[in-house]
């Protein structure tokens, strides 16, 4: 889109120099790559918040996103341009391997050690259907012996917005037509405006919290059993993906899984983990 059909359409005119610097502010501080064909996508979405805001150019606009230090900016900004598609059983395939494979797997090897916390971690968890989908498979497969466990999920993501959403635990009756009856049943209760949320005993298993991919260090004092960072990384460039799945590997335990997107690949050059099938991976266990 050139700048007379951005003005006749009524956007916000954005010069070379403003959409170069929110790029590179962009992919700093989240990873995301935005490419020239993506321009008209960014003055879209962000000049409803920029009038409301009272900026008169999108110059003003970077140069106070980069004095926010409370990040509430920032956050206001990935929420925008940022998808957040998801839905319950999304790829299913990858639920029928946790809970048929890498589920009883990992759970051998932790009786064998005679421990008894199981760490997953769902990265870039939006707005937590896939969180709780995990943490119903969990209930299913341990039964009336999960309370002798210490299983949980950490779920992370950027967006304060779909945070909320998650930590709520409500959803439309549309958004949950793909999960299997047994499971709406069991784990979904309706409310009065007609939609269906969990009960607070599974919503307390999940903890939900902000965390920004592209940290430089990552807080997690012990690695994990499981990682699911599913349809995340489409968003970011070669190099950024390869350092985020160096990350990913170490914050692993040996012979751990690693669950990504359909669409999503390592590529076949990476060495750090041993394919199984589409967008599921294992860190060797002499790793």
């Amino acid at each position: 889109m050139n700048g007379n059909t951005m003005e006749s359409a009524g956007l916000m005119m954005i010069s070379d120099e403003e959409f170069e610097l929110l790029r590179q502010l962009i992919y700093q501080r989240f990873g995301i790559n935005l490419t020239d064909q993506k321009r008209s996508l960014l003055v879209g979405r962000l000049q409803k918040l920029l009038r409301q805001a009272g900026y008169a150019t999108f110059r003003s606009y970077y140069e106070d996103l980069r004095k926010d230090t409370s990040e509430a900016k920032l956050g206001e900004l990935v929420d925008r341009i940022s998808t957040n598609h998801t839905y319950f059983n999304r790829e299913r395939n990858h639920f029928e391997f946790f809970s048929r494979t890498a589920l009883p797997s990992v759970v051998k090897r932790l009786r064998q050690s005679g421990e008894r916390d199981l760490r997953v971690w769902c990265a870039g968890c939006s707005s937590g259907e896939e969180a709780y989908m995990l943490l119903m498979l969990m209930h299913e497969y341990f039964g009336s012996e999960y309370a002798q466990w210490s299983c949980g999920l950490l779920a992370t993501d950027i967006s304060s917005r779909v945070l909320d959403i998650a930590g709520k635990g409500v959803y439309p009756e549309d958004r949950i037509q793909a999960l299997p009856q047994v499971l709406r049943d069991k784990y979904l209760r309706p409310t009065p405006d007609g939609q269906f949320a969990f009960g607070d005993a599974l919503r307390k298993e999940a903890i939900f919290r902000r965390f920004n991919l592209m940290n430089e260090e990552f807080p997690f004092k012990k690695p994990f059993d499981i990682i699911f960072c599913r349809n995340v990384m489409i968003y970011f460039d070669a190099p950024t993906r390869s350092k985020l799945v160096s990350k990913f590997h170490q914050f692993l335990k040996p012979g751990g899984y690693f669950f990504i997107g359909h669409s999503e690949t390592l590529g076949r050059q990476q060495s750090l983990f041993k394919y199984l099938l589409p967008a599921v991976y294992q860190k060797e266990l002499s790793s």
